[in-house]
C-alpha cells in the first residue's frame, strides 16, 4: 500500500529497534480509555512522532507522549506492531534515519494525563486531547487517519488494551 512516499505493509510483532523511525502510541488511561490528539489543522491521531538522533525507543515514546498528550507512562510501553516502510524517495526523511527500509512502530502502555501537551515549537500544535472508549476512538480516527484506526482495531481484537 503506498503512503507518505513509501510502500508499507502492516506486521505484527516488534521490529528491530534500530530500524524504527516513527512511533505512535496506544496510550491507555486508568479508566481504559484511549488518548486521541486533535491538531490545530483538525486532524485526529494517536500521539507519536519521529525519532530524534541517538534517541532510544522508550525515550521517543515518553517524549512524544508528553509533547502531544500531556501524559506520562505508568507502565513500560510495549511495541507490538509496525508498518514496514520502503521509501520511494532518494534520501531519508531525516539524515540520521535508516533508508530505504524502516519501520513505523506502535506501542501500548498505561498512562496518566498530567497536564496539557507541551506543544514544542518544532512539533504539531495540539489543541485537544480526548480520552475515548476504544470503539469511539476507532470511529474518531477513521475520519482522519485510517492507519491508526486499523492498528487500534487490531489491538482491541488481540486484547492489548488491558
Amino acid at each position: 500500500m503506498p503512503y507518505a512516499g513509501a510502500d508499507i505493509q502492516y506486521r505484527w510483532g516488534a521490529p528491530p529497534e534500530e530500524l524504527i523511525t516513527r512511533l505512535h502510541l496506544l496510550a491507555i488511561t486508568p479508566a481504559g480509555r484511549v488518548l486521541v490528539c486533535h491538531s490545530i489543522e483538525g486532524w485526529r491521531f494517536l500521539p507519536g512522532g519521529t525519532r530524534e538522533p541517538g534517541e532510544s525507543v522508550p525515550e521517543l515514546a515518553g517524549r512524544e507522549l508528553l509533547e502531544e498528550a500531556g501524559a506520562v507512562f505508568r507502565t513500560e510501553p510495549v511495541t507490538f506492531a509496525a508498518h514496514a516502510a520502503t521509501s520511494r524517495r532518494p534520501h531519508p526523511y531525516r539524515p540520521h534515519q535508516p533508508h530505504p527500509h524502516a519501520y513505523w512502530a506502535y506501542a501500548v502502555g498505561q498512562v496518566e494525563v498530567t497536564g496539557p501537551p507541551t506543544n514544542p515549537a518544532d512539533g504539531e500544535h495540539i489543541v485537544a486531547v480526548n480520552e475515548l472508549d476504544p470503539d469511539t476512538a476507532v470511529a474518531e480516527l477513521e475520519t482522519h487517519d485510517v492507519l491508526h484506526a486499523d492498528v487500534l482495531r487490531d489491538a482491541i481484537s488481540r486484547r492489548l488494551l488491558g
